[in-house]
């Protein structure tokens, strides 16, 4: 595990506990995100329970949270998908330069091809 603690105090996050973690947590300095990436075949998905938890303990962090579930494939990701959460996201490794957006009209619009 490679941990930045003084960058995490520095956002004001919750003091850690390893049983509390997701299994990857990443930051995005530009933006002020912290990414919150489960991998669904260790530690199940991102559920409205599971992001509640999050949320709670994130309560006093200055960055904004993404929530993200990891998947295998899609085959693994439908098993899954009624237990997906409303406002997170979810990438699946075998078409990795997508997302499936929980988030209702937050990425609503026209897609433009490049």
């Amino acid at each position: 595990m490679h941990l930045n603690k003084d960058e995490l105090n520095a956002l004001k996050f919750f003091e850690l506990a390893h049983d509390k973690l997701p299994d990857v947590i990443a930051y995005s300095k530009s933006k002020n995100w912290l990414y919150f990436i489960e991998a669904v075949h260790s530690s199940g998905s991102i559920n409205e329970l599971r992001r509640l938890e999050l949320k709670t303990l994130c309560q006093n962090c200055t960055a904004e949270i993404i929530f993200v579930t990891a998947f295998l494939s899609r085959n693994e990701f439908r098993k899954w998908s009624s237990e997906i959460a409303w406002e997170t996201e979810v990438w699946i490794a075998d078409n990795p330069d997508h997302l499936i957006h929980f988030n209702g009209d937050k990425f609503l619009g026209p897609y433009l091809a490049s």
